[in-house]
């Protein structure tokens, strides 16, 4: 632990000593989850299940126990007179995430655990196999889950079941606000996407889809993702079902990336975009605040500006290609030689409806964002029932980007969220592209030579931005405080369009 401020009091420290003490107990379940996805045998789905409910009620018993109760409030007393806006900020954040937990039985979080582990098993399973009747009673049981843990988060105040979920990723927010903000983006993307569709110009992707063998991927994604400033002596890289990143603690972020040997673009894209979170991770003070807010995410809205910045603002960019290009050339080979800047760089714009959305598009990526959310809340409502997922999502696919979906494993069981009863999560995919949007227009506003460095291959300014700007931090701002501090405007839709339209109308000469 760091040195204690003589300012601190006693109750105070004695608050953040448990704090870090239950801090390690998740750390330990945080690594069970990585070791899931990345090492575990099949054989081990029930010894895991068991492992995660037992960790996962004690780690609730601790945070909600009298004495964690009685620290706080003492530590509340004693700075309610105090100035101190570091450990007023901490001590608003500890509290409410006391106040949300305790209202949580410990059976139902037991039994989030267990579930949840089984469920993740049986959902890559059933994706391999494009089944979703395999799958169909381990989403019964989480959406019925996911209801009675709302239930246990609404207050007279509560509008919509959905909230309390969604509050859980994103603080604050609120369902009515995120239909507010779908609203308006879909009646500025829908015109955009129209107009492209229409355009005789089209890139060429014949480069998205070249061969290159995995090892030498695998290679060369570590290499950008240590380029760009993940740091390998606190953190690794590996391959799963589905890329995620699991912060384990201070030391220890892990990231994942998936490749194919026809989907180099793709891995790259992945890989930069887990990068993102990483860095956030790293950039966290965890060493000085072990288990406290202010060693925490914002939200995940911000977590995810983070990520698609690096994958999209940065990875999509000429400035990045300008760079990366000659890069991939020196450790590809001849597969490469033929294409040119202006040919990757189309290749990597290109505007076209997917059936996956990881493989997606930035003018069409948020339309699955908002399939997900409509979707999961009628399902959580029981508007839609589970039985009738996959015919709804078929449904969706054809009205919102004209596809037929081919079989379950293209369409409803594409994504892991579900499984683990991350209900709520997907708006924030949608957020974090448009803080992305905001807080990019400010980092070139205050780095005016951003696209020389970019193509230059040099990220620290921009990482040193972010360190300072925003991973530091940690909680001390809400996400729409933070926007405004950094930003002087709340949230808006119209940054992401403005770099949006800027960089494909010119491309599809519009």
């Amino acid at each position: 632990m760091s040195e204690v401020p003589q300012n601190k009091s006693n109750s105070y420290e004695a608050l953040r000593t448990e704090l870090a003490e239950i801090d390690l107990l998740s750390s330990v379940t945080a690594l069970l989850s990585w070791d899931q996805e990345v090492m575990m045998p099949p054989s081990g789905t029930s010894l895991r299940a068991q492992q995660s409910a037992l960790l996962s009620q004690t780690v609730h018993e601790r945070r909600t126990s009298d004495n964690f109760r009685n620290l706080l409030e003492r530590a509340e007393q004693d700075h309610a007179l105090t100035s101190d806006q570091e450990a007023a900020a901490n001590l608003r954040e500890i509290r409410r995430g006391f106040d949300h937990a305790v209202k949580i039985p410990t059976s139902l979080v037991r039994e989030f655990a267990a579930t949840t582990t089984h469920a993740q098993h049986a959902w890559r399973d059933a994706r391999a196999n494009s089944d979703f009747t395999a799958f169909r009673p381990w989403l019964e049981k989480i959406v019925k889950l996911a209801r009675a843990r709302a239930e246990c988060l609404t207050t007279p105040e509560t509008a919509d079941l959905y909230d309390p979920l969604l509050d859980e990723f994103e603080p604050g927010a609120k369902t009515a606000e995120i239909v507010e903000v779908f609203r308006d983006l879909r009646g500025r993307l829908t015109p955009l996407i129209r107009d492209i569709a229409g355009s005789s110009r089209r890139p060429n992707r014949e480069v998205l889809s070249v061969t290159l063998p995995i090892p030498d991927q695998t290679a060369f994604n570590a290499r950008i993702a240590g380029l760009v400033g993940f740091d390998f002596d606190a953190g690794r890289l590996d391959t799963s079902t589905h890329p995620f990143c699991q912060s384990i603690g201070s030391g220890d972020t892990r990231l994942t990336t998936r490749y194919r040997v026809d989907g180099f673009f793709d891995a790259l894209s992945s890989t930069l975009h887990e990068t993102g979170h990483g860095l956030y991770e790293q950039g966290l003070p965890k060493d000085r605040y072990p288990g406290q807010p202010l060693a925490e995410a914002v939200s995940l809205g911000i977590h995810e500006s983070q990520s698609r910045m690096w994958e999209n603002l940065v990875g999509r960019s000429r400035s990045f290609w300008t760079w990366a290009l000659p890069e991939a050339k020196a450790a590809f080979g001849p597969a490469l030689t033929d294409f040119d800047l202006e040919t990757v760089y189309g290749a990597m714009n290109l505007v076209e409806p997917n059936l996956i959305r990881v493989d997606s598009d930035e003018a069409t990526y948020n339309l699955h964002i908002m399939l997900r959310f409509d979707l999961e809340r009628a399902m959580l409502s029981g508007d839609l029932k589970v039985a009738d997922l996959p015919g709804a999502w078929n449904e969706r696919i054809k009205a919102d980007l004209g596809l037929d979906v081919p079989d379950d494993r293209r369409g409803c069981l594409q994504d892991v969220h579900w499984s683990m009863a991350a209900i709520g999560y997907f708006p924030t995919y949608t957020l974090g592209n448009l803080y992305a949007a905001q807080f990019w227009d400010k980092i070139r506003e205050d780095i005016p030579q951003l696209d020389a460095l970019i193509a230059g291959g040099e990220f620290k300014e921009l990482l040193a931005w972010l360190r300072r700007e925003i991973h530091v931090r940690g909680r001390r701002l809400t996400a729409p405080e933070l926007c405004r501090t950094l930003t002087g405007k709340p949230l808006s839709a119209l940054p992401f369009m403005s770099y949006l339209e800027g960089k494909l109308r010119p491309l599809y000469a519009l």
